[in-house]
């Protein structure tokens, strides 16, 4: 019985918990809904009652305070006021204006659409006072990336009918505020001027109008530094250090000054190069002459990172994928020499689970993974992932490139990501120029490196001159077939006038095919097949009659050599040789080839250091007209002698023979001029027929010709060095000789020879013969040259004196060549 009571008025007392708890409920949400329908708002006009009515009677809605801030952070309004009235809650709201538009003033060096890029205020936006002044901090600051630390930004508004309002910066740009002077201090190997062409950073001058090298930016003088850095790194300071690096603003000059404290430390040679295997099966032998360093050789920094990339290529094709190859260096300061160890172990077993290629916009995946030599399951090499780090960077493809590591799922898993940044790679040109062989000549070009973000070059190009047109289409594909080899096909059709220096005209119209195959990083073979046609005529017009003795001329005289009118032989009045008459018509070239060339130039359009040596054997005679073996080579070595003077010294030769019984058809010598020795020329030297009024115009080629050049080139003192303009003084010496073409041929069809010595010669009739003047004789110069290496394209005048000679050689002392953009 007291169990059932007990039991019953547990059930009464439940009862009553739930409806009181029912009725607290029931309360609350009628003072909610009572508050709700007290809360009144004023001053909106754009801004729905219910939208502000939320702030404070939404779920989450704090106090009152709170939801006053959280009103003016909004941007909605310029003020906000909350108060009671009694029971009724009174929100007075006073709305921003809406900004018709924004408006610059006085920028006339930053385009006002960079200016829109980068402010905060934008057109049908609430405006805001706060947003306004934080906008006038961000213009100031793309001023001074500029280099224009001293603008000055202001800013008012305009009022417009219906609450909308004109925001209006007005910028006070004032005058160019870049790096005014770059001071090293520590510096003994190397001069401040030295130091300060390495880095991008420039210093201001009277170049500053155009140009924005000068811009102080921190971030480029890291970089900067980190240039000098490898620099002193390379040509053996292996204790240098950067100090400090110190900008101060100069009001007074108006400008930065750079102070740059560098502790050079001592010169290293390498002393003692040896490979350590820790692995049972690499020989240490085998594998040292992969090592790009040698004893006595001046310590580079360059040099061991190269011989780190080829240890490790050697090991992992003997199947030691995991194995790691580390320098160790052993310091002597007392011989100031380096012992270098290249320690090859086995490193740990640690594979690419995934690489993340991101941040390509146009360039498609397969252009950034295929310049890794590994890839996803492959065994993870640290020194492979930094080469694919450069050969990215040397594409031109990206801004940026940048490659990092993160664990994978499991601990022997490393995933990679790659994280690049597309740029445009595509250009339009129109470029001029004059040269002494070509006249004044004109390109138009459109180009594209990153094809359609393949990674293939394309390029089509039409050239018009005085003495020159022809068009050319190019096409390079990089990775053929998926291998690193590089498959190209051009196309071109040319036309030169050579009546200036020989008695004819021709065109060439034809196409290659091209197939390169990387050997190492420096040796690269290309394997060629060219079909091409040459189309030689002879003008016979009265401006240019070089062979009326076949067709003569109305109005055009024959001369006797002395001068004398009506003299029946016409070859003295600047007649062709019959060598050239004879090779008039349609010759079709049938040519395989090779190109060998191994480079090691620090810098291939301006060279400072360095090998470039380039063979290339070439035999014409699968079809076409042409029987001949022909090959040339060319070689360069550059050194820097002294503080930005470069010392170069070139060698070039080359040889052409023919076989299958056939004579060389004269468009098949070779015609050199300034390009073997420079103070002749084109086609100024090598053999000639001494028939006709003027010997020199009538170069037949020859067969073999060697030079040699030595040159030396300097900045010029005075000049800022971004002007572009060196000088350089030079010698040169080389000879053509060895025609080895018909000398005799039956232009009347007779059978028979009408030249001097034979029976029957008759001299009022044209001698069908040539009068051949062929030695070996060293033509040789000296001169002075002027090099403009402009961003606009390369110029270069020559001034040459001839020292030596042969009789009928053509001299030109002065040349000028290459073309500019506009």
């Amino acid at each position: 019985m007291m169990s059932l009571t007990t039991t019953n008025r547990r059930v009464k007392a439940a009862k009553r918990s739930r409806a009181m708890l029912l009725a607290t409920v029931a309360m609350v949400a009628g003072a909610d809904m009572a508050y709700a329908q007290a809360v009144v708002v004023q001053g909106n006009r754009r801004v729905e009652a219910e939208t502000i009515r939320s702030y404070l009677t939404g779920r989450g809605a704090g106090s009152v305070e709170e939801a006053r801030r959280e009103l003016l952070a909004t941007g909605m309004f310029r003020d906000v006021r909350i108060n009671r009235r009694g029971s009724t809650t009174v929100v007075t709201v006073v709305e921003n204006e809406l900004i018709n538009r924004v408006v610059f003033e006085g920028n006339k060096k930053i385009n006002k659409d960079v200016l829109l890029g980068e402010v905060q205020s934008k057109a049908r936006g609430a405006f805001s006072q706060a947003t306004v002044n934080a906008d006038i901090e961000r213009i100031k600051d793309v001023y001074r990336r500029s280099g224009r630390g001293l603008a000055t930004v202001t800013a008012r508004t305009v009022d417009l009918p219906n609450g909308r309002v004109d925001v209006v910066f007005t910028i006070d740009e004032g005058e160019k505020t870049g790096v005014k002077a770059i001071n090293f201090v520590g510096n003994h190997a190397f001069s401040a001027s030295k130091l300060r062409g390495l880095m991008t950073t420039t210093e201001m001058n009277f170049l500053s109008w155009l140009k924005t090298s000068d811009v102080y930016d921190p971030d480029r003088i890291n970089a900067d530094l980190e240039l000098i850095r490898r620099y002193y790194l390379k040509n053996g300071y292996a204790d240098f250090r950067v100090v400090s690096s110190d900008a101060v603003f100069d009001a007074a000059q108006g400008g930065y000054i750079v102070t740059i404290t560098v502790d050079e430390g001592e010169q290293y040679r390498v002393g003692d190069v040896r490979v350590e295997s820790q692995i049972a099966d690499i020989d240490s032998a085998q594998i040292q002459g992969r090592v790009k360093t040698a004893a006595g050789d001046v310590y580079s920094a360059e040099a061991v990172e190269k011989s780190l990339q080829a240890i490790t290529t050697e090991t992992g094709k003997r199947g030691y994928a995991f194995a790691q190859v580390r320098p160790v260096g052993q310091r002597d300061p007392a011989s100031r020499t380096i012992n270098i160890a290249y320690v090859v172990e086995e490193g740990p077993r640690v594979y690419i689970e995934r690489i993340n290629v991101r941040g390509n916009t146009r360039s498609r995946d397969y252009v950034v993974r295929r310049e890794f030599d590994i890839g996803e399951g492959d065994p993870y090499n640290k020194v492979l992932i930094d080469r694919a780090e450069r050969r990215l960077n040397n594409l031109g493809y990206f801004k940026k490139v940048r490659i990092t590591n993160e664990p994978g799922s499991t601990p022997d898993r490393v995933i990679v990501n790659v994280d690049v940044e597309d740029q445009s790679t595509g250009q339009f040109s129109i470029s001029g120029g004059y040269s002494t062989a070509d006249g004044f000549i004109g390109e138009v070009a459109v180009s594209e490196s990153n094809f359609l973000g393949r990674g293939q070059y394309v390029r089509v190009a039409g050239s018009w001159g005085q003495r020159a047109q022809g068009v050319d289409f190019s096409f390079t594909e990089p990775y053929f077939l998926g291998q690193r080899m590089a498959f190209g096909v051009d196309l071109f059709s040319k036309y030169t006038d050579n009546t200036n220096y020989a008695r004819y005209e021709n065109r060439v119209t034809g196409g290659q095919l091209r197939l390169g195959l990387p050997i190492t990083e420096e040796f690269t073979v290309t394997w060629r097949y060219s079909l091409y046609q040459s189309n030689l005529k002879v003008p016979n017009t009265a401006s240019k009659p070089y062979n009326d003795c076949s067709v003569p001329i109305s109005g055009v005289t024959p001369l006797n050599p002395n001068g004398s009118a009506m003299y029946p032989n016409c070859t003295y009045n600047g007649e062709a040789s019959v060598a050239i008459k004879e090779a008039r018509g349609d010759t079709l070239t049938s040519l395989v080839g090779a190109t060998l060339n191994y480079n090691t130039l620090d810098n291939i359009r301006d060279p400072r250091s360095g090998f470039f040596a380039e063979v290339k054997p070439e035999v014409a005679g699968l079809g076409g007209d042409s029987r001949f073996i022909r090959a040339t080579a060319e070689a360069r070595y550059y050194h820097e002698i002294w503080d930005d003077i470069v010392g170069m010294l070139k060698v070039q030769g080359g040889h052409i023979a023919g076989f299958g019984g056939r004579d060389l058809r004269i468009v098949d010598n070779f015609f050199l001029g300034p390009s073997l020795v420079r103070g002749f020329a084109p086609s100024g030297i090598g053999p000639r027929d001494l028939n006709g009024g003027d010997a020199r115009s009538n170069a037949l080629g020859g067969t073999t010709y060697f030079g040699a050049t030595a040159e030396v080139q300097f900045p010029i003192f005075g000049l800022p060095r971004e002007l572009g303009l060196r000088g350089a003084l030079f010698a040169d010496a080389g000879t053509l000789y060895g025609y080895k073409g018909k000398r005799a041929f039956d232009l009347n069809g007779n059978g028979s020879f009408n030249c001097p010595g034979n029976a029957g010669f008759n001299p009022s009739a044209e001698p069908e013969c040539i009068n051949l003047k062929d030695d070996k004789t060293i033509r040789s110069s000296v001169g002075a040259s002027l090099l403009w290496s402009s961003p606009l394209g390369p110029i270069r005048f020559d001034y040459a004196f001839a020292l030596s000679k042969a009789d009928g050689d053509r001299t030109q002392a002065f040349r000028f060549s290459g073309g500019t953009r506009f």
